[in-house]
C-alpha cells in the first residue's frame, strides 16, 4: 500500500522548484527588468505574423491566424512538432504543438510510452519505475481559450509557443532539454468566432469592452459547460483533450487557464479551498500545493501583484467534469488559474479588505489602467513556473505517476475504504454510546482508536472491487454509452466471453466488467459510487458554502445504467475491450405477419421512432400490457404495423441501434396512442441557453427534428401555423422570485449595436406579452413543455399548482432561506408512474438531477396528473438540506389545459446530455402532447 513519500515538506520543494529567484524578497514595487534574453532572429515574431503584437491593446488574433502562426514556426524550429489532434464541433482541425529539444523530439513516441506505462502502473514494478522516471522527461500541458470569451489565455499561446522557439537562455535550454510541453487550444471554434465578434467594428477605440453582445454560445452546443464535459465526453473538443491526457500522453501536469479573478486582484492561482474529492489520492493535494507555491512565488519574485488563493475564491476540487478537475481522478495534477485582461484598456479597481495582505493574498496590487499585454506578461511568469517546476522535480513527478497508479492497483485488490462525511457522523455516533475506560488515551476530542476498524473499516462498507454491467439490461445502448465516457476517458473495461457467475449471480455472455484495480481508480469510484458531500457551512450554524459546481452527479446513476456492486475478489472469461465499445445488434425474432413490437426502454427506440414517422410509416404506443414471442411487453411499447418501408427501418435499426424487435401475426389487442409528425419549436434566447444548446445536441443525437423558435416569433403569436408543441428549456423563462438562482435577468444588447441579421433574435420570455400567446396556443389544441426554471409559467397558464420553493412574504414571492432549504446539483430519488404516457418506458423509480428546482403542490384529477414526485428518503448522490420539503410534491405534472397539454417538469431532466435515465420524460412528451392535442 501507500510508501513514505519521497517528497520532503510541500515549501521547502516549492522553494526548491522555484529555484534561486525566489531568495528575492517580496517588493511593493515593480522587480528591476529581467537581463535581455539572446534570441533567434530567425524565428518569426508575433508581430511579424499579424502585424500586431500578441497582447497589444484593441486587437485579438483568431484561431485560423493562430493556427498560420504556427505552421511558420513549426517551419522555422526543430524545437516544435505541430500534431493534430482531431475535429471540432464545427468541423476545424484541433492542433496542439509539442516543444522540446530536437533530440526529444525525435524520439517522442518513446517518451510518451514511458510516461503512459508510469501512469497506468499496472505491469510495472518499483525498480522499473524508478529507472523509467531516471530516462523520461516531463510532460507538461498548457491550454487557453476552453471559454472562449475569455481572451487572455488563447492570445498568450502564441507568445509562449514563440519564446520556446526563440529564446536561447539557459532556462529555456534546461526547460527543452528535460520537458515536453504540450499547447493546446481547448476551443478552436470559439475563438474564431469571439475574435471575429471583437475585430468586426473596424475603429479600435469602439470595439466592445464586454462580451454581452454576443448572438450565441461560444461553443457550438453547449457554451461554458464545455468545462463540464470531461466525464461525460459527449463533445469532439472534449473526447479530443481526454484522448491526449489519458489515453495517448499522459501529461503529469495539466494547466487550464481562465478569466476573470476575483476583484481587486490579477489572477488567481491555486491551491484551492475545501473540499476534495475523497476519492483522490492525497499525494496529488500535496502536489498541486507545491506547483500552486512555486507559481505564487515566482510572480512575487519577479514584482508581479495581485496574485490570489484559497479563500480568495470559490474555487474548490469537489466535482468531477471540469478539465483541471477530472486530472486529479487520473492522478495528475490539474491547475486552473483565473485572470483579468481585455483586449480594450480597463480600470483596475480597488477592493479596501484586498489591500491587507494575508495568507491567501500575499502580495496586493495598486489600483492602475491596465492593458492586455500585463495579462500575457502574468501568464507566461505561470507558464514558466510551472516548466520550471516540472524540470526541477522531473524525476519525482514521473515517479509519483506510478506510485498513485500503482497504490490505486493494490487497493483495488484488497479490501480498502473511503471515508466520508457519512462514516464520521457514524463514527461519531458509536463514539457517544461507547463506554471511555481510559479518558486520557483518547485526548480531549478523540475516540475509542478501537472505533477505528469497527466503525471506519467496518466490512459492509468496504470499497468495491468491480463492477458488472449486465447485458440483459433493459437498455443496453445506454450502458455502452455509459462505458464508453469510461473508455474516453481512460478507464479500462472488460467483456465476458461466455457466460459467468459472481456472488451467487450468474450473468450472460457479452456482460460488461469494471475493476477498480487499475490505475484510474479514482474516477471509476466517482463514475459508480454516490458522492457524499460535507455539510459545507459559511460559518457554524451558518448558511450553506455554495459548492463550486455540481455535489453529486454519479454518472451511472444519471444514465439509469444498471449494475451491481462486487465487494470481494473476483475474476472470469474477461477480455480487455482495445477501444470504443460498438453497440451489439439486436435481435430480429419472429416474422411480421402483422407489424412489430419494439420495447419503450431502450432510449434508441426513440431514433427508430424518428425514422420512421419520417419515411411517413405508422407507429403507435401501445397503452396497455401484452405478451409475444414468450416476451412481457409493458404499456408505451413501439406497435409498428407492417410494411416494406417500415420492416427494412425495423431491421436496420435492430441491427445499428441494438433493439430487439418481436415480429407478430396480429395487430395487440386494446387501445394505442397513434404518432404523427411533430413540429418542435425549441426556445432559445439572444446570446444562447446552454440547456437549449444540450438539447439541440441531443436531438440531432437522436434524430429529433426541431426548430429554434425565440420570444419576437412567440410575442406573436399564430404559433399553431408553425409549431405542434414548444419546449421551453431551464432558463428559458425564469419567475421573478426573489433569493433563488432563478432571479437573473438576461443582459442584451441595443439592436442598434448588433448586426441586423441578430435583431430579431432580441428578447425575453415576459408574463404580459409571451405568456398570453403561449395560453392561446395551448388552450387551442398545442402542447408545451417547460423544463426547470420555466416549469414556472404553469401557475401562470392558470393551472392548479404550486411551486413549494416559494414562500409568501408580506405579499412578495421569497424563497426560502438556505439554511432551511438547499440542494446545489445532487441526484435524488423520484417516485415514477410508468403508466402515464410521459414516463412510458421507465420503471417505478428514477435517479433524477435537481439543482433547487421548482417542486409543486398538486392534486391528481381528470385533468392533471402526477407523473414523478418525491417521497420518503431522497438523496441519493450528493447534498442536500431540508430535503423534507419536498416530501409528497410533483416533480412531473401532465396537464390539460384547453384542447391542449401543457407538460411541467421541474428537474432538468436532460441536464448536460448526462441524465439518459430521465431523457424518456421529454422526448416521450414531444410526441405524446401532439398525438392527443384537440387539432
Amino acid at each position: 500500500m501507500r510508501r513514505p513519500l519521497l517528497a520532503t515538506a510541500a515549501i521547502f520543494l516549492a522553494l526548491q522548484a522555484a529555484g534561486p529567484v525566489l531568495a528575492q524578497a517580496p517588493v511593493a514595487k515593480a522587480a528591476a527588468a529581467p537581463a535581455p534574453v539572446a534570441v533567434n532572429a530567425a524565428i518569426t515574431t508575433p508581430k511579424q505574423a499579424w502585424g500586431h503584437e500578441a497582447g497589444e491593446d484593441y486587437f485579438l488574433a483568431n484561431y485560423t491566424q493562430l493556427v498560420s502562426y504556427w505552421k511558420t514556426l513549426a517551419g522555422q524550429s526543430d524545437r516544435l512538432k505541430m500534431i493534430a489532434i482531431g475535429q471540432t464541433e464545427e468541423g476545424r482541425t484541433q492542433y496542439m504543438m509539442a516543444v522540446s529539444s530536437p533530440e526529444n523530439l525525435a524520439k517522442l513516441d518513446h517518451y510518451r510510452g514511458i510516461a503512459g506505462k508510469l501512469a497506468l502502473a499496472k505491469g510495472v514494478d518499483e525498480a522499473q519505475a524508478r529507472a523509467l522516471s531516471q530516462e523520461g522527461k516531463a510532460i507538461v500541458w498548457i491550454d487557453g481559450g476552453l471559454h472562449a470569451n475569455e481572451i487572455v489565455p488563447p492570445q498568450h499561446l502564441a507568445q509562449i509557443t514563440y519564446e520556446l522557439a526563440s529564446h536561447d537562455d539557459a532556462e529555456t535550454r534546461r526547460f527543452l532539454d528535460n520537458a515536453i510541453i504540450l499547447i493546446g487550444q481547448a476551443n478552436p471554434d470559439g475563438m474564431e468566432y469571439v475574435s471575429n465578434w471583437y475585430m468586426r467594428i473596424p475603429e479600435p477605440a469602439k470595439r466592445e469592452a464586454n462580451w454581452d453582445s454576443l448572438p450565441r454560445l461560444y461553443n457550438k452546443y453547449v457554451g461554458h459547460d464545455n468545462n463540464r464535459d470531461f466525464y461525460m465526453v459527449s463533445q469532439k473538443e472534449t473526447e479530443n483533450l481526454s484522448r491526449v491526457f489519458f489515453r495517448e500522453w499522459f501529461p503529469q501536469i495539466i494547466y487550464n487557464q481562465h478569466q476573470p479573478n476575483s476583484p481587486g486582484t490579477v489572477v488567481f492561482v491555486p491551491p484551492f479551498r475545501d473540499p476534495f474529492n475523497y476519492n483522490y489520492d492525497p499525494l496529488i493535494m500535496s502536489q498541486l500545493s507545491e506547483v500552486g507555491a512555486a507559481m505564487h512565488s515566482r510572480l512575487i519574485a519577479e514584482g508581479k501583484a495581485g496574485s490570489a488563493m484559497r479563500s480568495e475564491a470559490s474555487y474548490s476540487t469537489w466535482t468531477n467534469g471540469i478539465e483541471r478537475t477530472v486530472t486529479y481522478f487520473h492522478n495528475a495534477v490539474g491547475l486552473l488559474t483565473e485572470i483579468i485582461g481585455h483586449p480594450t484598456p480597463m480600470k483596475l479597481g480597488m477592493v479596501p479588505d484586498r489591500q491587507l495582505p494575508h495568507n491567501d493574498l500575499p502580495y496586493p496590487v495598486a489600483p492602475q489602467t491596465w492593458h492586455l499585454k500585463s495579462s500575457i506578461d502574468y501568464s507566461l511568469t505561470l507558464d514558466r513556473a510551472v516548466i520550471d517546476y516540472a524540470v526541477r522535480n522531473r524525476e519525482r513527478l514521473l515517479f509519483n505517476a506510478w506510485r498513485m497508479g500503482q497504490d490505486s492497483v493494490e487497493r483495488g485488490q484488497t479490501d480498502s475504504w473511503t471515508v466520508t462525511p457519512k462514516r464520521i457522523e457514524a463514527l461519531k455516533a458509536a463514539a457517544g454510546a461507547h463506554e471511555k475506560v481510559d479518558a486520557w488515551s483518547y485526548g480531549a476530542k478523540g475516540v475509542d482508536p478501537a472505533l477505528y476498524d469497527t466503525v471506519l473499516h467496518d466490512p459492509a462498507y468496504r470499497d468495491a472491487r468491480g463492477y458488472v454491467i449486465p447485458a440483459d439490461q433493459a437498455d443496453l445502448p445506454t450502458a455502452v454509452n455509459f462505458l464508453n465516457a469510461l473508455i474516453k476517458s481512460g478507464v479500462q473495461v472488460q467483456r465476458a466471453t461466455v457466460a459467468f457467475s459472481v456472488g451467487g449471480k450468474t450473468y450472460p455472455a457479452g456482460s460488461f466488467v469494471v475493476k477498480t484495480d487499475q490505475a484510474y481508480r479514482p474516477h471509476v469510484l466517482d463514475m459508480f459510487e454516490p458522492q457524499d458531500h460535507p455539510h459545507d457551512l459559511e460559518y457554524p450554524g451558518g448558511p450553506p458554502k455554495p459548492p463550486y459546481d455540481a455535489t453529486g452527479y454519479t454518472l451511472a446513476m444519471q444514465m439509469g445504467v444498471g449494475f451491481d456492486r462486487v465487494v470481494e475478489g473476483f475474476d472470469g472469461p474477461f477480455e480487455t475491450v482495445p477501444d470504443l465499445i460498438a453497440v451489439a445488434p439486436g435481435q430480429v425474432v419472429g416474422h411480421a405477419g402483422a407489424g412489430w413490437l419494439v420495447s419503450h426502454a431502450p432510449n434508441n427506440a426513440f431514433i427508430l421512432t424518428n425514422r420512421l414517422v419520417k419515411a411517413g410509416a405508422p407507429v403507435f404506443w401501445l397503452k396497455a400490457p401484452t405478451t409475444a414471442q414468450g416476451q412481457a411487453f409493458a404499456e408505451g411499447t413501439l406497435w409498428i404495423p407492417a410494411s416494406t418501408k417500415a420492416d427494412a427501418i425495423v431491421k436496420q435499426a435492430s441491427k445499428e441501434l441494438g433493439l430487439n424487435a418481436y415480429g407478430v401475426d396480429a395487430r395487440p389487442a386494446g387501445e394505442t396512442i397513434k404518432l404523427k409528425p411533430t413540429r418542435v419549436g425549441l426556445v432559445d434566447l439572444y446570446g444562447g441557453l446552454m440547456p437549449s444548446g444540450w438539447t439541440r445536441w441531443l436531438f440531432e443525437k437522436y434524430e429529433m427534428p426541431y426548430t429554434v423558435v425565440r420570444p419576437q416569433r412567440l410575442d406573436a403569436g399564430k404559433l399553431a401555423k408553425d409549431y405542434d408543441v414548444i419546449l421551453f428549456p431551464d432558463g428559458a423563462y425564469t419567475a421573478p422570485v426573489a433569493g433563488t438562482r432563478f432571479a437573473f435577468k438576461t443582459k442584451q444588447p441595443e439592436p442598434a449595436e448588433i448586426p441586423a441579421e441578430f435583431r430579431s433574435w432580441l428578447g425575453t420570455i415576459t408574463p404580459d406579452k409571451t405568456l398570453p400567446q403561449i395560453d392561446r396556443f395551448v388552450r387551442d389544441g398545442g402542447a408545451v413543455i417547460a423544463v426547470g426554471s420555466s416549469s414556472a409559467m404553469g401557475s401562470l397558464l392558470g393551472l392548479p399548482v404550486r411551486n413549494v420553493l416559494v414562500d409568501d412574504k408580506d405579499g412578495k414571492p421569497t424563497a426560502p432561506s438556505t439554511k432551511d432549504f438547499y440542494i446545489p446539483g445532487s441526484i435524488l430519488r423520484a417516485q415514477v408512474d410508468p403508466t402515464q404516457p410521459l414516463a412510458y418506458g421507465m420503471t417505478s423509480g428514477a435517479d433524477v438531477y435537481y439543482d433547487n428546482n421548482p417542486a409543486f403542490a398538486a392534486t391528481d384529477s381528470a385533468d392533471l396528473k402526477r407523473v414523478a414526485w418525491f417521497s420518503g428518503d431522497l438523496l441519493r448522490s450528493g447534498w442536500a438540506l431540508g430535503e423534507k420539503r419536498l416530501d409528497g410534491t410533483a416533480s412531473v405534472i401532465d396537464a390539460k389545459l384547453g384542447k391542449g397539454r401543457v407538460m411541467l417538469m421541474g428537474p432538468v431532466v436532460t441536464q448536460r446530455a448526462q441524465s439518459a435515465g430521465t431523457f424518456k420524460l421529454l422526448f416521450n412528451g414531444l410526441y405524446y402532447g401532439p398525438a392527443v392535442s384537440g387539432r
